[in-house]
């Protein structure tokens, strides 16, 4: 990150074409076949951590599925992304925060593929309130429809569908752990993703259905120019004991692992990828 960073967008959750510098969303090293045959559902796998989840599931040998909300150009090029993995890309454009539409992502997915081994829940906004009078309901009742709401809607929407071995991996935040003064109802709303995923691996354990959740920290992707005014986004990540902020393929692989036969032995548990934090747990 250097002073070109300094930018902002109007628009949530944010697009990734104009971002600059754009993030390293690429896979770090050659696939190995570790998802060969699944079917991957990746809510807001157009941009960001979505992306770099989306491409690296691609090439373990995943057919993605990418729900997204209108960012048309963004979901495009994850499509080729994938596509030049060797893979097979779906996108369906529309508002997990609304379970119909939910139902139908699943609906498509069947029809289109057959199957759904894999559910990772990413589409989030977030809204920066500079004091708690800004927070009024139907603001914050938006954010929860987002970021905990539509991944309740999708996972209601898959569950039938899933069979042994299948995987749900949730994105929660560092904020879930140690809060956020400008970022409330946001964190608010990740607190509740991590007890979701607990609850539900206690649930679904003797179906033999893993849910796990990513708490990533600063992480450069679209949700940071569309949330903080461009000083703060020229400074974001630079008090991380390591510095900087991380890149989505720096997430991704803790996504892989927890989708993969390498993390079969895990289940109600969240891996933090932060840069050096330590929240508690």
């Amino acid at each position: 990150m250097d002073s070109k960073s300094a930018q902002h967008q109007e628009h949530q959750p944010g697009r990734e074409a104009p971002m600059y510098p754009a993030p390293d969303y690429m896979p770090l090293y050659p696939g190995s076949g570790r998802l060969e045959g699944k079917v991957a559902i990746i809510t807001g796998g157009d941009s960001g951590i979505g992306r770099a989840v989306s491409v690296l599931f691609a090439r373990e040998g995943a057919k993605v599925v990418i729900v997204y909300l209108e960012e048309e150009e963004d979901a495009e090029k994850a499509r080729d992304l994938i596509e030049g993995e060797g893979s097979e890309a779906l996108l369906i454009a529309g508002d997990v925060g609304d379970p119909d539409f939910c139902k139908a992502v699943a609906e498509r997915v069947i029809k289109t593929f057959g199957r759904i081994d894999i559910l990772v829940n990413n589409a989030a906004e977030q809204h920066v309130r500079e004091d708690l009078e800004d927070l009024d309901a139907e603001a914050m009742k938006r954010v929860f429809d987002t970021n905990i709401y539509g991944y309740f809607y999708m996972i209601q929407a898959v569950i039938g569908h899933l069979k042994e071995n299948a995987r749900i991996i949730n994105t929660a935040s560092i904020v879930a752990y140690r809060g956020h003064p400008e970022l409330v109802d946001y964190a608010m709303t990740k607190g509740a993703i991590v007890a979701l995923t607990r609850s539900l691996a206690v649930r679904l354990a003797d179906r033999k259905i893993l849910v796990n959740a990513v708490a990533p920290g600063p992480i450069w992707t679209p949700l940071i120019p569309a949330s903080f005014p461009p000083d703060k986004v020229e400074r974001f990540g630079t008090e991380t004991p390591l510095g900087r902020p991380g890149q989505p393929n720096e997430v991704a692989p803790a996504y892989l692992l927890l989708a993969s036969e390498d993390g079969r032995y895990i289940t109600g548990q969240t891996i933090h990828v932060n840069g050096g934090e330590f929240p508690s747990s």
